[in-house]
C-alpha cells in the first residue's frame, strides 16, 4: 500500500491549532535568527563586562572556564531546541512551562524573564554602554547624569527600533553579527600578531595562558567559581529566537538551528578572543588600572582603541535592540492567555506594524525604572540587583529542563524537526546536572547573598499576583493556555 504524505500545515495553521491567531509577521528568516540569538550572547558584551574582574580573581587561567560554559550551555540549548520545534511560540519559556506542567509554573517561569529583562537591560546600558559612550567620546568631566543621560537615550533608540517593525530590529542584529566579530575576534587577532612581533614590550609569554592567583583567605574552588562567571554571564539569552517564532519563517526548522549554531560560534569565537586579549596584557598593571580598554589603547593608541570600544558599544545596542523585542513577546504572550496582570492591554498587536506597541511601551518604562532605581541608588545596591539577573536565567532554564524531563515521553516527534533521540536521556541528565551546578555557583557563595534576597524577592511578588489574582482568573476560566480573544476592530485583541 502507497503511503500518502499528510498535507503540510502552514505556520498559520500551527498557531491556530496552540490556540492563537497569527497576529505577528511572519518575516524573519534563518540569518535574522541567528543574528538575534548571536547578538543576545554578545560575546563582545560579555567579555569587556566580566574580564577584569575574573581575571582579578583567578589570573589570566580563567580564559579555561569558558569552554566549560559553552558545553554546558550546548546541552541547554539542544533541549530548548527540541522544545521549540514542538512549540513553536512566542514568549518561549513562559509557553514551555505552562504547556509542560500547568499555567501555574507558566507564570511563575515568565515573571522570571520578566524580571530578567527589566533589571539586564537597563544595568548593561547604565553599568557599561553609557560609560563606554563616554569613553569613546572623550567626555572626562560628565558625571553620572551625563551617564544617566546617555543610557536613557541608547535604550529609547533600542525601543523605538521595535516600535517601527521587527524587521528594522533584524537588520541591526544582523549588522551585529559582524560588528560582534569585528569586535572581539579581529581585534584579538591584530593584538595577538602586535604581540607575536613585538611591537611594544610586553612581560608574557604563552606561558602566562596557565598564570594564577586567588584573593588570599580564600581556598581555589571558591576562586574558580568565581573567574567562571566570564562564560556563564555571557553565553545567556540565546533562547531570544524562540522568542520570535511566531515572526520566523519555518521556524520549526529554522530556530533549533540558529540556537544551536549561537551558542558554538559563540563558544569557539569567544575563546579565541579570550586567548587574544590574555596574551596581549603588557602586565598586571595595565589590566588591573586600565581593564581591556587600557590593553588596547597600549597597542593601538587612544583613538583607535576607542574605535574599537564603539564597536563594543554598537554590539550592546543590537543587545538591547533583540532584548526588548523579546521582553515585549514575553508580556504579549502572558497578555493574550490573560496570565499577567494588565493582560486587556500587553496582548494588543498594531494593525499596521504588527508589533506588540503597548507591550513594548510597557517593557520600556519597566527598564526605566529601574534605570532610575540605580541613579538614585545609594552604595551598591543597584550592582546587587543586576548581579541578580545572573542567576535568574538559569533558574529559568533549570525549571524548564525539569518541565522537558517529565514531558519528554510524550513529545510528538514529527519527522524533519529537531528531535535528540536516543541522545535525550544523557542530555537531559547532564544538562540538570550542569544547571544545578551553576544555580548553586550563583547563590550560595557569600558574596551572591544579597543577590539572592532580589531573586526572592521577585518570586515573592509573582506569588502575590498568583494568590489574589491569576488563581481566581483560572478557576473562572478568564484565563488559560491557547486563549483567543474576541477581534475589536482593526484587527487588535478585544479585551475580555
Amino acid at each position: 500500500m502507497t503511503q500518502i504524505d499528510p498535507v503540510p500545515v502552514t505556520e498559520e495553521q500551527v498557531v491556530s491549532e496552540f490556540g492563537y491567531r497569527q497576529e505577528l509577521r511572519r518575516t524573519l528568516r534563518f540569518f535574522s535568527l541567528f543574528s538575534i540569538a548571536f547578538s543576545i550572547i554578545s560575546i563582545t558584551t560579555g567579555i569587556f563586562l566580566n574580564y577584569q574582574a575574573s581575571f582579578g580573581t583567578l589570573g589570566s587561567v580563567m580564559i579555561w572556564t569558558w569552554p566549560v560554559a559553552g558545553v554546558g550551555q550546548l546541552l541547554v540549548a539542544l533541549i530548548l531546541s527540541e522544545l521549540a520545534t514542538r512549540i513553536p511560540l512566542a514568549g518561549a519559556n513562559y509557553q514551555w512551562g505552562a504547556r509542560l506542567v500547568n499555567p501555574a509554573y507558566g507564570w511563575f517561569v515568565g515573571s522570571l524573564g520578566v524580571m530578567y529583562g527589566a533589571v539586564g537591560l537597563p544595568g548593561i546600558m547604565f553599568l557599561a554602554a553609557a560609560p563606554f559612550t563616554e569613553y569613546v567620546l572623550n567626555i572626562t568631566a560628565g558625571g553620572p547624569r551625563t551617564t544617566l543621560f546617555i543610557a536613557l537615550i541608547i535604550l529609547t533608540v533600542a525601543y523605538m527600533v521595535n516600535i517601527i517593525s521587527v524587521q528594522l530590529a533584524a537588520r541591526v542584529n544582523n549588522v551585529a553579527v559582524f560588528t560582534e566579530i569585528l569586535g572581539t575576534v579581529v581585534l584579538a587577532l591584530v593584538l595577538f600578531f602586535l604581540w607575536v612581533a613585538k611591537y611594544k614590550p610586553s612581560k608574557n609569554g604563552f606561558a602566562y595562558l596557565g598564570h594564577h592567583h586567588h584573593p588570599a583567605g580564600q581556598p581555589y574552588w571558591y576562586a574558580i567559581i568565581l573567574a567562571s562567571l566570564i562564560g556563564v554571564y555571557t553565553i545567556v539569552g540565546f533562547e531570544s529566537a524562540a522568542d520570535m517564532s511566531e515572526e520566523a519563517v519555518d521556524a520549526r526548522r529554522a530556530v533549533p538551528k540558529a540556537m544551536i549554531g549561537s551558542v558554538i560560534i559563540s563558544a569557539v569565537l569567544g575563546m579565541v578572543a579570550l586567548v587574544g586579549f590574555t596574551l596581549a596584557i603588557p602586565s598586571d598593571k595595565v589590566m588591573n588600572e586600565g581593564g581591556l580598554p587600557g590593553v588596547f589603547q597600549y597597542w593601538l593608541g587612544s583613538n583607535l582603541a576607542r574605535s574599537f570600544v564603539g564597536i563594543v558599544v554598537f554590539s550592546m545596542f543590537a543587545l538591547t535592540v533583540i532584548g526588548a523585542a523579546a521582553n515585549a513577546r514575553l508580556l504579549f504572550a502572558m497578555g493574550r492567555d490573560n496570565i499577567a496582570p494588565g493582560s486587556s492591554v500587553l496582548r494588543l498587536v498594531h494593525s499596521t506594524t504588527k508589533t506588540p506597541i503597548p507591550a513594548l511601551i510597557v517593557s520600556y518604562l519597566l527598564c526605566v525604572g529601574v534605570m532610575l532605581y540605580g541613579y538614585n541608588a545609594s552604595g551598591s545596591a543597584f550592582f546587587t540587583l543586576v548581579g541578580a539577573t545572573a542567576l535568574v536565567p538559569f533558574i529559568i532554564y533549570l525549571l524548564t529542563v525539569i518541565a522537558y524531563g517529565f514531558q519528554r515521553r510524550n513529545l510528538e516527534h514529527m519527522p524533519g524537526a529537531f528531535h535528540l533521540g536516543r541522545w535525550a536521556v544523557p542530555v537531559f541528565a547532564a544538562a540538570f546536572v550542569w544547571l544545578v551546578l551553576v544555580v548553586l555557583a550563583l547563590s550560595l557563595p557569600q558574596a551572591f547573598h544579597d543577590a539572592d534576597y532580589y531573586v526572592l524577592g521577585g518570586l515573592g511578588l509573582a506569588a502575590v499576583w498568583w494568590v489574589f489574582g491569576l488563581r481566581y482568573r483560572l478557576k473562572r476560566g478568564t484565563a488559560r493556555i491557547g486563549h483567543i480573544p474576541e477581534e475589536d476592530g482593526a484587527g487588535q485583541s478585544a479585551p475580555q
